[in-house]
């Protein structure tokens, strides 16, 4: 190795084209290493020697993986001698290399290296930069400031007592005549800012930005726009790292950026990086909150600009003729995009209130110009701007679609019709159900024309638009246009071109789903037709229409069920078996189509799916079972790759990672289908329970895919209950092994520790709420077994709650900056709510945890009780907040009261509950009126000093203006429900029952929370049964009060089990307390009781007693 010439030839073996050789000399590097000393110094040898520039590169790039990149560095174990050379001749090399692309390769190296050792010493490193760029040659400065940026991402915070220093260079590098300088000095302002700690370290770099804008400028003027694209990238970097940075000189910056986006002569790649600063600085309202909003004239100039965007296409013929709803976007330019997806960008940061008003100017002149291309781009900004402007937009559903209606029946030119019909849709999908329970008379007669458009792309979208209305529909609007619209879609399965009929059959399907029950009179004309597209669509070019046959028939067996559907169930089977034992291409996406279709089908049959699940769940498994196909290369390493669909390309710092997403897709697909199966299945399952759940638990923490891991964290709570189920039957599972209580321990051993384990861990709020919530479920299931799992669950949850808490406190911070206003209230709350929804799990988990343990659980609850729940009960909390803390205390009280247990917590709780039953949230007075009930009911004589001021706090909820309306009638009901019980419960201490009881008679029924009231009418019952003294009062005078709330909550024969007022025991007692008074009541109080009624309660009593 000590042979230069020999060294250098295995440098060249290294890039060898036979894969055979160059393997040979990549063992023969790596036995280099084990010589560091040697190995590195003859790099830096050939680094500074050799006369081959392809030799040098390399020794860069190899000496800097060796030293900062392998994940064992030699540097550690180099001699100091050694150490001290490399790094004085990488200074040389610095200096004296004049190839650009070595030169900046040993930066790199310098700069890497000084992250690891800066600390340690390399005293000569910060002279040696500060002269290079002082008084060094352009190309050296571009090199040194480049190493300074890199070095600010390393080491930022250690440069910062020379600030003043490199703020001075900086200052100089800006005015320089060179524009490689230029840009090079604006590379280092840019990433002090990003990694400079301190805001008061980053302010000092503000008063450059004047001529860091002026290096944007000067490539512009000089027609340099390759060097315009680079400096505005990293003004991009910039508005991302540190939005409030341009605040000084906000107007000026965004002045020149728009004069820039507007600029027609410019290239689009330029356009269109100027068009990304000013998005991204809308968007930073976590860290400017109001900033670009309040920014005189900006949101109207930034909105008419990515209209205008909008008019980058061409009417191609291709669009015309296209065959597949892929490939429809035949015609549209980069701008077209780039304006498509800044509008919806734009709308969801700065919202309604500051977007609509600038459609409401911009719209209605273009939707009345003669050019296609501004009508056409009026309906796609409207259809963009829905999502974000959603709450304004619900003021008026009707208005807000109302010039898509008009457009997709009578604009001549498709590509407006397809646009209106487009914006439809996607307005359905944004501002459902309201516009479908609002606009559905509107709606639908205009898609059903629209199914019959000269255009076969108009018809298919149609067609898909109807997918979007039926989705978020009450079925009651769509009935009576449920024929109309299965003739013409039946039309267009017969007649119609194949992206037509592949849009009818999903409309058919989602037509089906939403009709449920009432699609049973189509089921005998459509099921043979699709059974005949099943068979019959062969080849490839009919995949789709094969597969989308697939899902129709699977969402019309469910929507039929299974009775209607079962003779035609052996068949269909038989057919998608056939089919799946014929096997797939891998392009042929008809696999993952027929997964769905099983799933559903499972649903449809239930039990009588078992005999199925041999053919299902091997290819299904395999799918859950996919490794993510992810490379990760050197940023620097990438070279002009051709880019692919279905890959999602990431930088993480010097690293470039790609991951293929249609793997990932399928992963997710899958895992949500097995969370079907074992849900509905149940003790069916259990020949697959076991691969399931080894499948399943180590997806907690695959971070490639949000949807595997909700799938993972859902499936838990069904695998236990699955295994529950079989546990009761004592079923035997494939191994020969009976399901006792010890399999079922070892199953809640199995699941609920690593769900534990993956809380803390989980990056995303919503996941770490649905954890919380499974967990909870969990908890409920595993009964008595999650005890030995409950002090892994307080330090988990101490660990959540405490970031949860602390993300909280750091968004609040934005309610202190100078641009906050109540929009931005509005938006600062909508973003505390995923946090609501952690505590809320929260409250879920101990909840689950006191009804499954009981008093035995409150020692280990006492320090979360105390650390993080009794603090919420202050009243300068949020009321999401104390409503939280207030429902984890009515948990103990209600389910851990056994043996006096809860009463330590009843001087504490006591104020804040009756203060909470008057508290202008709604939520909280529901929670806290629930509280006074269960208290009333459990701690019996230790509640007696608090009942008169509970009486007077219910009937401040119950005697309010306002007690029933829609905000407040849940809050009202647990009112009444909570005074029935201290009647019950606390009567001996209640001044004059004789008044009060009869009081709470005349609150029932409970109408409106059914929970509530299946409790208290059954309470009535029982009252009734112990002849209660005050109750009816003197003579019976109340009985008429007693007939009213029966008549009233009786079920009738038509009402769903989830709507009655009473259970099915509770009625039974009803009809035979009316049955006994016929006989013990004198007849003229009987008389006088039933008149006191209206004849519509008689006759629905009536009916109820027949039921």
């Amino acid at each position: 190795m000590s042979n230069l010439t020999a060294f250098e030839q295995l440098l060249g073996g290294l890039t060898s084209v036979d894969n055979s050789a160059r393997t040979q000399y990549e063992a023969l590097f790596n036995e280099c290493k084990k010589q560091g000393d040697v190995l590195c110094l003859q790099l830096v040898k050939a680094l500074r020697t050799s006369a081959q520039v392809e030799t040098r590169e390399m020794a860069a790039i190899l000496l800097r993986r060796v030293l900062t990149k392998d994940e064992v560095s030699l540097w550690a174990n180099l001699q100091a001698q050694t150490q001290a050379g490399i790094k004085s001749e990488l200074l040389k090399s610095l200096h004296e290399e004049q190839n650009k692309r070595i030169a900046g390769k040993v930066g790199d190296t310098v700069s890497e290296l000084a992250a690891g050792v800066y600390e340690e010493g390399w005293p000569e490193l910060l002279p040696f930069l500060f002269q290079c760029v002082t008084t060094g040659s352009d190309a050296l400065k571009v090199t040194a400031l480049n190493v300074f940026g890199e070095l600010a991402a390393y080491i930022g915070d250690s440069l910062v007592p020379h600030l003043a220093t490199l703020h001075g260079i900086l200052a100089q590098c800006l005015q320089a005549a060179d524009m490689e300088v230029k840009l090079a000095s604006l590379r280092a302002c840019c990433a002090f800012v990003d990694s400079l700690e301190n805001q008061h370290d980053r302010a000092k770099f503000q008063d450059l930005l004047p001529a860091m804008l002026q290096t944007l400028g000067g490539a512009l003027q000089g027609g340099d726009e390759a060097s315009a694209q680079d400096a505005l990238s990293m003004f991009v970097e910039l508005a991302g790292s540190d939005p409030r940075f341009v605040r000084k000189h906000l107007a000026h910056v965004v002045d020149a950026m728009m004069t820039i986006a507007e600029h027609n002569d410019l290239e689009d790649g330029t356009r269109h990086l100027a068009t990304e600063f000013l998005v991204t600085l809308t968007e930073a309202r976590d860290r400017a909150p109001g900033m670009m909003r309040k920014l005189p004239n900006f949101v109207p100039r930034l909105f008419n600009c990515l209209v205008a965007f909008l008019l980058d296409i061409e009417d191609e013929q291709e669009w015309h003729t296209a065959e597949k709803e892929e490939d429809g976007d035949v015609g549209e330019g980069e701008r077209y995009d780039v304006g498509q997806e800044c509008l919806d960008r734009v709308a969801i940061a700065l919202g309604a209130n500051t977007v609509l008003p600038c459609a409401a100017t911009t719209i209605p002149a273009l939707l009345q110009d003669g050019d296609w291309r501004k009508r056409h781009a009026a309906l796609v900004a409207l259809a963009q701007i829905a999502e974000g402007c959603v709450k304004g937009m619900n003021k008026d559903v009707a208005g807000a679609v109302t010039p898509c209606l008009g457009a997709a029946t009578s604009d001549p030119h498709p590509r407006v019709r397809w646009a209106a019909v487009n914006g439809i849709g996607q307005l359905c999908t944004d501002l459902g159900p309201k516009i479908q329970e609002k606009a559905h008379a509107q709606i639908l007669p205009v898609l059903l024309k629209c199914m019959e458009d000269s255009s076969h792309r108009v018809q298919s979208h149609a067609a898909a638009a109807m997918v979007n209305f039926s989705e978020g529909c009450p079925p009651e609007h769509m009935q009576p246009y449920l024929d109309a619209l299965m003739n013409k879609l039946l039309q267009m399965l017969q007649g119609g071109h194949r992206m037509v009929q592949e849009s009818a059959l999903t409309a058919l399907a989602s037509v089906a789903d939403n009709a449920q029950t009432a699609f049973a009179k189509y089921y005998s004309t459509v099921l043979p037709f699709l059974k005949q597209i099943l068979v019959g669509a062969a080849g490839k070019e009919h995949r789709m229409l094969r597969a989308k046959a697939m899902e129709c028939i699977s969402l019309v067996g469910m929507a039929v069920g299974k009775e209607q559907f079962a003779p035609d169930a052996r068949e269909v089977m038989d057919l998608l078996m056939q089919l799946q034992a014929g096997g797939f291409e891998d392009d042929d996406t008809t696999a993952s189509y027929m997964q769905q279709a099983w799933t559903r089908l499972c649903k449809c049959l239930g039990r009588d799916f078992i005999q199925y699940l041999q053919v299902v769940m091997p290819p299904l498994l395999k799918s859950a079972q996919l490794k993510p196909d992810v490379q990760v290369t050197d940023a620097e390493d990438a070279g002009e790759e051709e880019e692919e669909d279905d890959v999602e390309v990431i930088a993480v710092g010097d690293k470039r990672i790609s991951i293929r997403t249609s793997v990932l897709e399928e992963k997710a697909t899958a895992c949500n289908m097995l969370c079907c199966y074992v849900d509905e299945l149940k003790d069916g399952f259990l020949p697959y329970l076991q691969p399931v759940v080894e499948t399943m638990v180590p997806l907690l923490d695959f971070y490639f895919h949000e949807d595997v891991r909700k799938a993972a964290v859902a499936s838990l709570p069904d695998i236990l209950r699955a295994g529950k189920a079989a546990m009761l039957k004592q079923c035997v599972t494939p191994q020969g092994q009976t399901v006792d209580a010890a399999y079922f321990r070892q199953l809640v051993g199995f699941v609920v520790p690593p769900l534990i384990k993956a809380l803390n861990k989980e990056p995303e709020v919503e996941i770490q709420a649905a954890m919380l919530e499974s967990l909870a479920d969990c908890a409920g299931v595993a009964g008595e077994h999650i005890s030995e799992h409950i002090s892994a669950m307080i330090e988990e949850f101490q660990a959540t709650l405490k970031g949860s808490l602390e993300r909280r406190a750091e968004r609040n911070k934005r309610a202190t900056t100078e641009d906050f206003d109540a929009e931005e209230m509005d938006a600062l709350t909508d973003e505390q709510a995923a946090e609501d929804e952690v505590f809320d799990q929260f409250a879920e988990c101990v909840g689950s945890l006191l009804r499954s343990l009981h008093a035995p659980v409150l020692p280990a609850l006492e320090p979360l009780l105390a650390q993080f729940v009794a603090p919420m009960l202050a009243a300068d909390r949020s009321p999401e907040e104390r409503r939280i803390a207030i429902c984890v205390f009515d948990d103990v009280m209600e389910h851990a009261s056994d043996g006096g247990a809860a009463l330590r917590y009843l001087d504490g709780f006591a104020g804040p509950c009756l203060g909470g039953c008057t508290d202008a949230d709604a939520d909280v007075r529901q929670a806290s009126v629930y509280g006074v009930g269960v208290m009333a009911e459990k701690l019996g004589a230790a509640f007696a000093p608090h009942v008169p001021a509970s009486l007077q706090a219910l009937a401040a909820v119950i005697q309010a203006p306002d007690s029933r309306t829609d905000e407040n009638v849940n809050a009202t009901e647990n009112a009444i429900s909570s005074l029935g019980k201290l009647c019950e419960f606390q009567r001996n201490v209640i001044p004059g029952p004789e008044s009060v009881v009869p009081q709470w008679l005349q609150c029932l029924p409970l109408t409106e929370d059914k929970v509530e009231a299946r409790a208290v009418h059954e309470q009535l019952v029982r009252m009734l049964e112990k002849n209660d003294p005050h109750l009816l009062g003197p003579n019976s005078e109340h009985l008429g009060s007693v007939v009213k709330v029966f008549a009233t909550a009786l079920p009738t024969a038509s009402l769903s089990d989830k709507l009655q007022l009473c259970t099915p025991e509770t009625a039974r007692k009803m009809k035979a307390i009316l049955m006994q008074m016929q006989g013990s009541v004198p007849p003229e109080t009987l008389s006088r009781a039933w008149s006191s009624i209206t004849a519509e309660q008689q006759q629905a009593l009536q009916q109820a007693m027949q039921a």
